[in-house]
């Protein structure tokens, strides 16, 4: 496996990482990244959360700035515009946390604060754009291409050889089959199933898909 960013020339010390957003996104992000054996020194997020347990929040995504010289960051949103606007907004070191239970060839290559969950597959010669999610127990065939501020949800199954566009998000449970290129700002919806390109941005959803 290899990264596009900086991080995976500096791979020896454990890496002080900041969580951009507190809700769940956030918590799972910062569950890998104390898994992997870096460390989560704080929390980011407009809305101070209720409860952080032990990790401190350090203040609103504006004061990532404050850290910039300190930290490698990541944004724990899943919303996809939202984490283009902050990714694009901040030249940071952006962390890419990938869980250890994920099975990754050795020719794929991941991008910049990107993050790939527990039990997500991602064969031969994929390429993943940088801010992107690949989910739980997502899988990603071989030779696909997905591109920078995607998600993957978690149950998605994607055929090889598959193009996913910008900003297009894959819902729970959907299917693309083999040869497939979907567009970007394209949401698929969940458990649908993909058997021919979508070259419009749109909603689709069904079995198999049918624009709203």
């Amino acid at each position: 496996m290899r990264n596009t960013n900086q991080q995976a020339k500096d791979s020896t010390d454990p890496k002080k990482v900041i969580v951009i957003g507190a809700g769940g996104h956030g918590r799972v992000l910062t569950d890998i990244i104390t898994l992997v054996g870096d460390n989560v020194i704080g929390i980011l997020d407009d809305k101070e959360p209720d409860h952080l347990s032990e990790i401190p929040y350090l203040g609103t995504c504006k004061d990532i700035l404050k850290y910039q010289k300190d930290a490698w960051f990541i944004v724990g949103i899943g919303d996809n515009h939202t984490r283009k606007e902050l990714m694009e907004a901040y030249q940071v070191n952006w962390y890419t946390a990938i869980h250890p239970s994920a099975v990754i060839a050795h020719d794929v290559s991941i991008g910049a604060g990107s993050a790939v969950m527990a039990n997500a597959v991602i064969n031969t010669a994929s390429t993943i754009g940088n801010g992107v999610i690949i989910n739980t127990a997502a899988t990603v065939d071989h030779d696909c291409t997905i591109s920078d501020y995607v998600h993957i949800s978690p149950g998605v199954h994607l055929g090889g050889t598959v193009i996913i566009g910008t900003e297009t998000w894959i819902v729970i449970g959907a299917v693309v089959s083999n040869n497939i290129d979907i567009c970007g700002e394209c949401i698929v919806g969940a458990g649908s199933l993909v058997i021919r390109s979508i070259s419009v941005p749109g909603i689709y959803y069904g079995n198999p898909i049918k624009e709203t």
